[in-house]
């Protein structure tokens, strides 16, 4: 263990455990909230719980070597059963909340598989994709990989979490073209997706998912209505000016004018408290992490932690686009948290075990306990 610990990349963990501090910090300010969960600094102290549980998490999973699942289907595809079938089962036994039934509820724990499945899913195409990477451009290949993204996605989307669901087709879509999918495939695709909309609008789609829809095209249009928190977040980002309006003192998110912001609207809490000085430190802590994880995927030993590295960076890039878009007025509000920032037990200890997971990968490729020196000459430093 103490040798493993010492090869662990302290850039990227301590670039990660800062962004996860202003997010705790962040949530510290909305003590002066009215509201009674947040005058007792409800989220702020269990934050910290779950960001201490995570990073025990890393460690062990460091610690772990997951070099048997290069060689082990069997084991990954259980693995990847055993959540789909929780995220089934969802369906059934869970009361809705706020219009989506995405956690299981133990006593004042919530569990949320879907954040779980997103490291699965990346673990399990990164499998699939490296036994077959000179054949992956065949159909049946697009479409095998298509099923097993599709499966949950499609699940998660009839709990109404639209963003999750959205999320787990980015990593198909992103871990497929770093797999080799042809150009023609991937318009064939991109077809099919807009059929797919245009019967999930039709059928499927319930009227609030189309109203944030509707908002997010013209979210003047109803301030009052499905626009007004779109709007909201607008006001907060742009509130907040070049250094913000201080920790503490931001009004949008003191007063209740921004819902969930803890968890859908961090970004907007954060931009108006810390300003676009705050927002440029936050968007350099994210390039750091993103490089990092990348950089282990380029000097990966094999396609497997290639790929993986590839899925990671992938699901964390879409989920930042997708929460700050949002929180921008760019994208409809989905509901999807901002990595390693937002508030949530579930998606951090998973972010944190999904880390862990790369790094066990990287500090045990061939060659990793030689010294410093000789490394450099492997190329793996």
């Amino acid at each position: 263990m103490p040798r493993v610990f010492k090869e662990i990349d302290w850039l990227l963990l301590s670039s990660v455990l800062v962004i996860a501090f202003l997010g705790i910090v962040t949530m510290k300010s909305f003590g002066s909230s009215s509201s009674a969960l947040a005058s007792s600094d409800y989220f702020f102290k269990r934050q910290i719980i779950w960001v201490a549980l995570g990073v025990a998490a890393f460690f062990l999973a460091t610690w772990i070597n997951w070099d048997f699942l290069k060689t082990n289907s069997i084991f990954l595809f259980f693995i990847y059963l055993f959540v789909l079938l929780s995220l089934f089962a969802l369906i059934f036994t869970v009361d809705s909340v706020r219009g989506a039934t995405s956690w299981y509820r133990i006593y004042s724990l919530s569990i949320e598989p879907v954040e779980l499945m997103k490291t699965v899913l990346a673990l399990l195409l990164a499998k699939y994709f490296s036994k077959r990477h000179v054949e992956i451009a065949r159909l049946r290949h697009i479409f095998i990989s298509g099923v097993y993204a599709f499966l949950p996605a499609g699940l998660v989307f009839l709990h109404s979490d639209f963003g999750s669901a959205m999320i787990l087709g980015c990593i198909w879509l992103g871990m497929g073209l770093c797999g080799g999918i042809k150009f023609k495939h991937l318009v064939f695709i991109f077809l099919i997706g807009v059929i797919l909309f245009g019967v999930l609008w039709g059928f499927f789609l319930a009227p609030y998912q189309k109203s944030r829809i509707v908002s997010f095209l013209s979210p003047q249009s109803d301030v009052r209505g499905s626009g007004y928190h779109a709007l909201q977040s607008v006001i907060a980002v742009g509130s907040g000016g070049i250094f913000g309006r201080g920790v503490g003192f931001g009004t949008q998110s003191r007063l209740e004018f921004l819902p969930e912001n803890e968890t859908d609207f961090i970004f907007a809490s954060f931009a108006e408290e810390w300003g676009f000085a705050g927002v440029v430190i936050l968007f350099l802590f994210f390039a750091i992490v993103l490089w990092r994880i990348l950089r282990v995927g380029i000097y990966g030993e094999s396609n497997f932690p290639k790929l993986y590295a590839a899925g990671f960076s992938i699901f964390l890039f879409a989920q930042i686009a997708v929460h700050i878009g949002m929180n921008i007025g760019m994208l409809p509000i989905t509901g999807l948290g901002l990595p390693f920032m937002s508030y949530g037990g579930s998606s951090t200890i998973s972010l944190f075990i999904t880390l862990g997971i790369l790094q066990s990968f990287n500090i045990r490729k061939k060659g990793i306990f030689l010294g410093t020196e000789d490394r450099y000459k492997e190329g793996i430093l």
